[in-house]
């Protein structure tokens, strides 16, 4: 198939999980036979227009600042934004672009074609939108979350129009997860177009056989971790919905059965003062070390081989890749398991197949608890470790996610 991926994130421009799909889907999606395009952010104009990545052609095409223009039409709700306004103009003005390119110059004065379009999160859609009415091929609105989740029922309103629109007017609608499509069915997206395609993961890379020894033991003393503490680690933004405030409520309750452990918060966001200071009073500041940054793959990885327990309590994940990541690495993750939530799908808790554990990320004593049951007994752990691993390799493959994808692709041709 000859697909063309609107995408706000792309190599080198990644931000979070939707870079890191984008890149790995269309990789694997190249590597089975297709011809793919990717329309992506030229962030500050500072990158090639047009490039060859991984034999995937990709365009960036140079945005205009559009800000005052679109002020002049702008509602109360977007004047708002303030500052921020700005990206809203950038986003609008990256789509209008893209698809421009795409319809002016690559089909109708080159004469490429294209079989289907694949826009990915409201970032992307509209861009999608405007090649399906000029040329009439084919969308599919690929929801990786909503406005609705990420500001916890909060948000934009144009935001979420714009994603209400997307899915009316779309002809497919993937998701992540089950619990995602249950929340897009809530907010009138039409039932007969949602299919669901998690996400994946490359388990040669995230395996723990890549870690040596010693990058393990560096990595824990650089966070001051000594040979006899247990190392509890939390990697994602440090938002509301990721539950790292809760998190850190829960270790004055895993202090009392486990003194020898410090906990390691990796990632950016707003809530970096409020979390120092949560700690503070909660007396446990010298149990935490905070890392304000967005780290690459490799360090990563390191990173999940060194942890005693990985902890995502999220109160909203779509899906949450960084738990497929745990798991690959052969760590069982103590997850958020209540609301729209894609890591209860990953993780089964109990039973034979056992691979990690389900709390309510609302409650800190219950956070507290599935850490315990980590770190209670090693043994039991590398058991699930085991097994979310084997899940990952029978489950979560970037073969079998870019295989079922391109399913649903034909389903809709």
């Amino acid at each position: 198939m000859r697909i063309a991926h609107f995408s706000w994130e792309y190599p080198p421009i990644i931000y979070g999980g939707l870079g890191t799909f984008a890149t790995e889907i269309t990789k694997k999606q190249s590597e089975l036979g297709n011809d793919i395009t990717v329309f992506s952010l030229n962030e500050r104009n500072n990158h090639e227009t047009n490039e060859k990545w991984n034999g995937i052609e990709v365009y960036r095409p140079k945005t205009l600042d559009l800000t005052s223009t679109f002020y002049l039409f702008a509602d109360q709700g977007l004047r708002a934004w303030g500052d921020n306004f700005k990206f809203f103009a950038d986003v609008i003005s990256y789509n209008t672009m893209s698809a421009s390119q795409l319809v002016n110059m690559l089909v109708r004065k080159e004469g490429k074609k294209f079989d289907i379009i694949d826009a990915h999160d409201w970032l992307g859609i509209i861009g999608g939108m405007i090649v399906k009415k000029e040329l009439n091929i084919p969308l599919t609105f690929h929801v990786h979350s909503t406005e609705v989740g990420r500001s916890v029922g909060r948000g934009s309103h144009a935001i979420k129009d714009i994603e209400f629109e997307g899915g009316q007017f779309a002809d497919c609608i993937i998701t992540v997860s089950y619990a995602m499509k249950d929340e897009l069915e809530k907010l009138g997206f039409p039932t007969h177009k949602i299919r669901v395609c998690w996400n994946g993961i490359d388990p040669s890379k995230y395996n723990p056989k890549n870690v040596t020894e010693e990058q393990k033991q560096q990595l824990r003393h650089n966070y001051g971790i000594a040979d006899n503490e247990n190392m509890i680690f939390f990697i994602g933004r440090l938002v509301t919905v990721k539950g790292v405030d809760n998190l850190i409520r829960a270790m004055p309750y895993v202090l009392q059965d486990f003194p020898n452990s410090k906990l390691v918060i990796l990632g950016i966001g707003d809530m970096e003062w409020l979390l120092k200071e949560m700690a503070q009073n909660l007396g446990v500041a010298d149990k935490i070390v905070y890392r304000y940054e967005f780290i690459s793959e490799t360090e990563r990885i390191i990173h999940y081989e060194a942890a005693d327990c990985v902890v995502l309590p999220s109160i909203y994940e779509p899906f949450g890749i960084v738990c497929t990541e745990s798991m690959s690495m052969g760590k069982p993750p103590v997850v958020g398991a209540t609301g729209t939530n894609g890591f209860k799908e990953q993780i089964i808790p109990d039973g034979d197949n056992q691979c990690g554990v389900h709390i309510n990320p609302h409650d800190p004593e219950d956070i507290a608890w599935g850490i315990k049951h980590i770190l209670q007994d090693k043994k039991n752990a590398l058991w699930m470790g085991k097994n979310a691993r084997k899940r990952v390799l029978d489950t979560f493959t970037w073969e079998k996610i870019t295989k079922k994808t391109l399913e649903i692709y034909k389903e809709f041709l």
